[in-house]
Parts: C-alpha cells; sequence; structure tokens
C-alpha cells in the first residue's frame, strides 16, 4: 500500500448532517461567515462534500452549492465551487471551458492531458459527455490542428501499452534521436507513436538510454526540434513521465511569483492535487525553488482565498 500522499485527508468523525447544518447556519441571517465555511469544507475530502451536498438537498430543499455561490463571491467563491466538485467532473468543466471559449486555452489541455493517469481519462472523457452532452475528442479535434492535435487524441485514448522489454528500450531511444536530432527535418510521428503509447516505467529506462547513448536530455532535442503547442505538450509528457509532482511544482511555480497571478491554474492544481500529491508537490517545490510552497500562496494571494489555498497546502516546508 503507498502511503497517502494528499494534504487534504477524509475527516475522521465524519458526520454529514452535522456538517450540512454548520454549513446552513453559516449562511442564514445576516452576513456570511466565511470562515466556517473554508474551515470545514477545506478539511473534509471531495467524498465526504459529496455526501454533505446530499444531505444538505435532503434537509433543506436546495442545492448547497447554489446556496454557496449566492453568498459568496470573487476568487474565494470559484474555488469552494471548485472544491465542491467531483474530481472527475471538475477535470472535464476545466477542459470544457478550455475548447469551449474563444481561442482554445491549450495550456489547460495539456496539463491535465499529460499528468492524468490512463483510467482518470476514461473517467474524464465519460463526465464530459454525461455533463456537457458533447464528445471531448470531436471538441479537441475541431479545436486544434496539426501533430499537437494528433498527440492530444492519442493521450486521450488513455491507454499506453504492456510488455515492452529491456531490447526495446535502446530501441526507443535511438528511434527518438533519429526522429529529431539524427536527420534533417523532424520525424513527428515518432515522437507521438513512443510518448504517447508507451508506459511509463518503460519510458523512463528510454530517456535514461537516450542520455547514455547521446549526453543529452530528451526535452533539449525537443525544445530544438519542434515549436508551439506541439513542444510544449511533448515536454509536458515527458515531465509527466519524469516526476508528476515535479510538473505541478513548476506549474504552480509559474502561476505565482511574477507580474500577475494566474489564478485558475493555481486553483486548478490546488484543488486537483490536494488528495493526490500535494505533499510531494511542496517537496519537489522546496527543493526546485528554495521556498515553501506556503509561503509563496501567502506572498501572491489574500483574503478568504488565500487562507482556503493554504489549509489545501497543508502546511508550511
Amino acid at each position: 500500500m503507498m502511503a497517502y500522499r494528499g494534504s487534504v485527508r477524509p475527516f475522521v468523525n465524519f458526520n454529514a448532517e452535522h456538517d450540512a447544518e454548520i454549513l446552513h447556519k453559516a449562511m442564514k441571517g445576516l452576513g456570511t461567515n466565511e470562515d466556517t465555511i473554508l474551515m470545514l469544507l477545506t478539511s473534509r475530502s471531495n467524498d465526504q462534500r459529496q455526501d454533505i451536498k446530499a444531505v444538505y438537498k435532503k434537509t433543506h430543499g436546495k442545492d448547497l452549492v447554489s446556496a454557496l455561490k449566492s453568498e459568496l463571491g470573487g476568487l474565494f467563491e470559484s474555488l469552494i465551487v471548485a472544491l465542491m466538485t467531483p474530481p472527475v467532473s471538475y477535470d472535464a468543466s476545466q477542459l470544457h471551458k478550455a475548447l469551449k471559449g474563444i481561442g482554445t486555452e491549450d495550456e489547460v489541455l495539456i496539463e491535465i492531458l499529460a499528468s492524468r493517469t490512463g483510467e482518470q481519462i476514461t473517467n474524464i472523457v465519460k463526465a464530459y459527455k454525461n455533463d456537457f452532452n458533447g464528445k471531448l475528442e470531436k471538441d479537441i479535434i475541431s479545436d486544434t490542428s496539426g501533430h499537437y492535435q494528433r498527440l492530444l487524441v492519442v493521450l486521450l485514448q488513455g491507454s499506453r501499452e504492456d510488455g515492452l522489454g529491456e531490447e526495446n528500450i535502446d530501441k526507443d531511444a535511438k528511434a527518438l534521436f533519429d526522429a529529431g536530432e539524427g536527420k534533417f527535418g523532424t520525424d513527428e510521428e515518432q515522437f507521438i507513436t513512443i510518448l504517447g503509447t508507451r508506459r511509463v516505467e518503460h519510458l523512463r529506462k528510454v530517456f535514461d538510454a537516450y542520455k547514455k547513448l547521446y549526453g543529452a536530455e530528451l526535452e533539449d532535442s525537443i525544445e530544438r526540434e519542434t515549436t508551439g503547442s506541439f513542444e510544449n505538450l511533448l515536454l509536458a509528457v515527458v515531465k509527466c513521465v519524469r516526476s508528476v509532482p515535479e510538473f505541478f511544482a513548476e506549474g504552480l511555480s509559474k502561476s505565482m511569483r511574477r507580474a500577475g497571478t494566474d489564478d485558475s491554474t493555481l486553483m486548478r492544481i490546488m484543488v486537483s492535487r490536494s488528495e493526490i500529491d500535494m505533499l510531494d508537490i511542496r517537496t519537489c517545490f522546496k527543493k526546485k525553488y528554495e521556498a515553501s510552497l506556503y509561503t509563496t500562496i501567502q506572498e501572491d494571494t489574500d483574503g478568504d482565498y488565500q487562507k482556503a489555498l493554504l489549509y489545501l497546502c497543508g502546511g508550511k516546508d
């Protein structure tokens, strides 16, 4: 059994009826008790929040999320709504928003499709169909093009093949070299096939072999040989193969510490990783940026939004 690496864990003496009443009282009458709301919801797991939602509806005859929305505002409201959404539906809604707006938010497509497990992706496709009555693949195809589109569609299949033996490690490393550095022009199809369909354990060995054979990291070759969204997606896939927590630590760093905070990315990562690997992300963040994620969030945000994010972060390093 793997150790639990989330910062938010199921609340031990959980009582949905009790929690629903606390939330009801926090929203009743004049003024809203934001502190009560954020402390309660950030210390329950998503499954527990769904139970509270069901009890609230039964007891008060209205949707808890709508009630919260009518009492809260701004970034804090968005964060609380995100916490109240089942993870798979949340991912589906983020993808839908990224595809359906004006232009395509490629960084959202890249982040989600490069980092989720095959099983998660399969469930996201189902949720997308249920929640938006649409086909995720069709929407991606109509919104993207070229090699970038091809790799997104491959990742969307959520199936990485089994049983690639040792003998194929050097072969794949060589194929990647020949597809990029080793020839005039770039054979993008090879990159798509190998990075899109091989198992993570296998790919890690391929990257090591690549370094040993050619004295360079695969990322360097990708940066030299490709451009735009296709390059960004390839790099994200490689980074997630190497270390998903490190990929997200980097995403968090980029979302803060510069002119203006990218709140949608900050929020998406903090919410979607809070029950998966936030402790590992914090460790990577500290190692890479010599600063604690907690302090960085503190310096970059404010108000109830900040408080809730700090609860999700789970502690200082």
